[in-house]
């Protein structure tokens, strides 16, 4: 029941009075976008290099004064940034598994896969570097990897934040188990000095993407 009392909710869009208090501008509005970060449940998890999207979305809702409602398949909230409306979401499915929580939602608010936004960790990318994209493969990633395959297309955008990869012997690893341990584990104190910083910049990224659209977003922080 608290699933479907969640995404049965749908949009009112509000303008301000000039009083301090708000008129509706058109009922049952869907969202501009969908915005998922990817990550594993629970407090074990919670530090881990393979949470940053949890990570964002935690931070994005304190930015935007949202309130995160849990489900068995994900906690969601709605928020406005630029003026446009979106659905905050952080998977409650584990990794592997997140799109068994996006798929419903797409179809429930009634949104195109070129709405929804993933942010997601990223091995091949620097430690905190930040790379927008419109599209594309999942890149080994199966959080990726599980939405691309429900979804049955690759047209959705997504924003990866840099991890690195673990160095072996002097040069980056490629064995599955030490790559398993390393984004399952925290990073170190300077390690989260730098992806905190690059979680502060993720929502520049998404409240641009959220207001003004992607091209813009992509023009002022693809560098």
């Amino acid at each position: 029941m608290v699933l479907r009392r969640i995404v049965a909710n749908k949009f009112r869009r509000t303008a301000p009075t000039g009083d301090g208090g708000t008129q509706r501008l058109e009922e049952d509005a869907p969202p501009a976008w969908l915005i998922v970060g990817l990550g594993n449940p629970g407090p074990a998890y919670s530090g881990n290099r393979h949470n940053i999207g949890h990570w964002c979305i935690n931070r994005l809702a304190r930015r935007l004064g949202v309130r995160m409602r849990s489900s068995r398949l994900y906690a969601i909230g709605e928020g406005t940034a630029g003026g446009q409306q979106a659905v905050l979401c952080k998977p409650r499915t584990y990794v592997n598994r997140s799109g068994n929580a996006v798929a419903p939602l797409l179809k429930q608010y009634n949104l195109q896969p070129s709405r929804l936004l993933v942010i997601c960790d990223d091995l091949d990318l620097p430690e905190g570097k930040l790379r927008l994209r419109p599209a594309g493969g999942h890149g080994g990633h199966n959080g990726l990897r599980s939405i691309i395959g429900i979804l049955g297309q690759n047209d959705f955008p997504r924003l990866r934040i840099g991890i690195g990869r673990p160095i072996l012997h002097g040069v980056p690893a490629t064995d599955p188990d030490l790559i398993a341990t390393y984004v399952l584990s925290d990073p170190s104190e300077a390690g989260k000095q730098t992806l905190d910083r690059a979680t502060a910049e993720a929502l520049d990224v998404v409240t641009t993407v959220i207001g003004q659209g992607l091209a813009n977003a992509m023009d002022r922080f693809n560098r």
